[in-house]
């Protein structure tokens, strides 16, 4: 694909794509060879340029260092059997990167550089898109403050980058999720639906403590009263209780999944009951007691869907029905998993070729 953008392109002298086992990825360990870089100076976009993945140069008083001035959003790719790669629904990544640029002050990306530098890098980049059962190629856009400034206004300057690298599966096996009672999340009026650095990085010590009881993530609740539930720690979370499959409405403490999106225009294809609303905390642990929640499980880009194990509160551990015997999340996980490697026909254009 021929790029719109007049873009400076350097290749590396030498791939290090042999050194790779694709047959034992880890998750975030290994970066493709390239990488897209644009900066947003004196009002306009500029400097467009594919270059060696390497390290970068940051001044040491830029706001994304002192105050979390940078966004970022995670999308995939995957290789046909024909050898052709796609990347699952860029445009809603791209509408999700601008709400939480506006919500950060930051600049807009316009559609042409965020396609031109995707295409044009995967291109490039194209065999490190493994074909692999279970693995595919991340990718990772990513914008920050490149101001040489520490006072507490909006920035000016910015540097947007794309990175790339093959992974495996996020979770490896089913999750144990605590549902957190303390530790607070997002609240109303503040970032919660945004992807920025500044939502994730407070969230790391709550989920270490979980950790270390035995538990793989956390399930968070509304910062007021812990009386509703939001979101699990890297993804959206779903219920199917008795026959509804349910999940939190969003807002501004949530935020908008695009694996999350996907779930649920399926399930309305398919003519389940769904529900998006409040959760509350105590409904679900009730059903947990009584047998009527069948099924639990996170849906996000990296972890696509993560089925639930059981779920902690309040000291107590509520198992859930062996993982073999759901009928939506393993009838969706197939479903997902069977559009974006081309095996069925993609009637809702989720795919975009590169």
């Amino acid at each position: 694909m021929i790029a719109t953008l007049n873009m400076d392109i350097t290749k590396v002298a030498q791939s290090k794509i042999d050194k790779v086992d694709f047959q034992n990825i880890q998750f975030g360990m290994t970066y493709s060879d390239h990488l897209f870089a644009a900066d947003y100076e004196d009002g306009e976009w500029r400097n467009f340029k594919i270059d060696p993945y390497d390290d970068i140069k940051i001044s040491p008083a830029s706001p994304a260092l002192h105050y979390g001035i940078s966004i970022f959003e995670g999308l995939k790719a995957y290789k046909h059997e024909d050898g052709n790669v796609y990347v699952f629904r860029p445009d809603k990544n791209l509408e999700r990167f601008n709400k939480s640029a506006e919500r950060m002050c930051m600049p807009l990306l316009p559609e042409n550089i965020y396609f031109d530098g995707l295409n044009t890098l995967l291109d490039l980049d194209r065999e490190w898109v493994p074909n692999v059962p279970g693995t595919s190629l991340y990718i990772r856009p990513f914008m920050y403050s490149n101001d040489d400034y520490i006072g507490i206004r909006p920035s000016r300057n910015f540097k947007f980058m794309i990175i790339t690298c093959p992974v495996g599966a996020y979770y490896a096996k089913p999750v144990k999720v605590k549902i957190e009672e303390h530790f607070v999340r997002a609240v109303e009026g503040g970032s919660g639906f945004c992807k920025t650095g500044c939502n994730y990085g407070p969230a790391i010590y709550p989920a270490k403590l979980a950790q270390e009881k035995g538990y793989d993530q956390l399930i968070w609740t509304d910062g007021k009263a812990h009386k509703y539930i939001e979101e699990s720690g890297t993804m959206n979370v779903m219920f199917v209780i008795g026959n509804k499959l349910i999940t939190p409405a969003l807002g501004d403490t949530i935020l908008p999944g695009i694996t999350r999106d996907s779930v649920l225009i399926l399930a309305r294809e398919w003519g389940y009951d769904v529900e998006e609303r409040k959760v509350e905390v105590a409904e679900v642990i009730s059903a947990a007691k009584d047998g009527t929640l069948k099924e639990a499980f996170g849906a996000g880009t990296a972890a696509t869907i993560a089925h639930i194990e059981l779920i902690g509160f309040n000291g107590d551990d509520h198992k859930l029905p062996n993982v073999e015997e759901r009928e939506f999340s393993n009838k969706v996980l197939k479903a997902m998993d069977d559009i974006k490697l081309g095996r069925v026909q993609d009637k809702h254009n989720w795919l975009h070729k590169i």
